[in-house]
């Protein structure tokens, strides 16, 4: 298994660097998701970025003073005929890549070996419930349940590492301990990934869970991160880390599906759970940055504030200078209670759900019930 040299990131890097760059290669998918962010559809879009402005892309992508980590993403990346000229070209580059195939006829061992040799180091997989009927529910398409689990044990067989992404919504609340039970069979998965809903795209269909609710997934979370194989996170859920750190843990807090052989407890397989001194706080625009399939520049996926337009606009330039940028970048700009939340430099609240709720993305975080002042010694990390 491929182990890198390992710098790590900082909160110093925040203006300059970010730590993990999207590419959306596609909008192009087979299924059709209940939560999808970016609406996919059955074909490409015609102001798909061609193959060599996507080569450019990530030769700016590598020129930051601090090489980020790349995942192509999509709709479903192996719709994309060059997609693995990508991969080999974005590796050459010394970019860290992953990829996140959707469970469709095309993720094949075949398509993960060649993954695999053109220099992906791991994959992220959708996974939203324990059982055929709530997943495939979830993603519009009778069989995703069974392919996605074909595609866990392949990725295994491979030894390929997998972060495995659950989005969390009225339907699965309740599954949280069936999920974490079911994965712990795979041997091959590294983390779990917990996404809670951004009412984005056809998420706008989808009903999000209550605050209080989500102090109750964020401790069977906690539960699991220390009683599983496996390292758990959260996407768009930053409290989690204050939760956390209320518990006298430390959050895993870099999104970084692909870095592993760190700091510390191993499971058995070899793969460890990569945990962190402190959480760096990183969030949308934060350490984050975001380009769709015809080169609009987001602070992230679930953040639809277009800052630029690749390749008019350098991916660089706007994520050192764009305004949008740069106030996501110092949370004393957020609003509200999170502008005031002795926890607002490690969490922050999820900049998109603010924005998709209330329409400013510097307003506080929506589905957040945390008081302010009721950890008064709290100091900045």
């Amino acid at each position: 298994m491929m182990c890198m040299l390992y710098q790590p990131y900082s909160q110093n890097d925040f203006g300059t660097n970010p730590l993990m760059f999207y590419y959306e290669v596609s909008r192009a998918c087979e299924l059709v998701c209940k939560h999808c962010r970016a609406s996919a559809q059955e074909t490409a879009a015609e102001d798909e970025l061609p193959t060599e402005q996507s080569l450019r892309l990530i030769d700016q992508a590598a020129s930051f003073p601090r090489k980020p980590n790349i995942v192509f993403t999509g709709g479903d990346p192996l719709k994309r005929k060059d997609i693995f000229t990508l991969i080999r070209y974005a590796a050459d580059a010394g970019l860290s890549v992953a990829l996140t195939p959707s469970a469709t006829p095309l993720a094949t061992r075949e398509s993960f070996e060649k993954a695999k040799e053109a220099g992906v180091q791991a994959f992220g997989i959708s996974l939203d419930g324990p059982v055929a009927e709530i997943h495939d529910a979830f993603r519009g398409f009778d069989g995703s349940f069974a392919k996605t689990t074909e595609m866990l044990e392949t990725a295994k067989m491979l030894q390929i590492p997998v972060q495995v992404n659950t989005s969390i919504t009225r339907r699965n609340v309740t599954l949280i301990d069936e999920m974490a039970e079911y994965l712990s069979r795979f041997g091959g998965v590294m983390m779990w990934s917990v996404f809670f809903l951004v009412p984005v795209g056809r998420g706008k269909e989808e009903e999000r869970i209550t605050p209080a609710e989500y102090e109750s997934v964020f401790a069977k979370l906690w539960h699991h991160a220390n009683e599983k194989p496996f390292a758990v996170k959260t996407t768009e859920a930053p409290h989690y880390r204050r939760f956390v750190l209320r518990k006298g843990g430390n959050p895993l807090d870099v999104p970084r599906p692909f870095r592993f052989g760190r700091e510390d407890q191993s499971s058995a397989d070899g793969i460890r759970k990569v945990r962190h001194r402190a959480p760096l706080g990183i969030t949308d625009g934060r350490g984050i940055m975001f380009v769709s399939h015809n080169g609009r520049i987001y602070p992230a996926g679930f953040l639809p504030l277009e800052c630029g337009t690749f390749p008019a606009d350098s991916v660089v330039d706007v994520y050192q200078t764009h305004p949008v940028f740069k106030q996501l970048q110092n949370p004393d700009n957020y609003k509200g209670i999170c502008g005031r939340c002795e926890y607002r430099y490690v969490c922050g609240g999820s900049r998109a759900r603010a924005f998709a709720v209330t329409g400013d993305y510097l307003e506080s975080e929506p589905d957040c019930c945390y008081e302010t002042g009721q950890d008064p010694v709290y100091q900045q990390l």
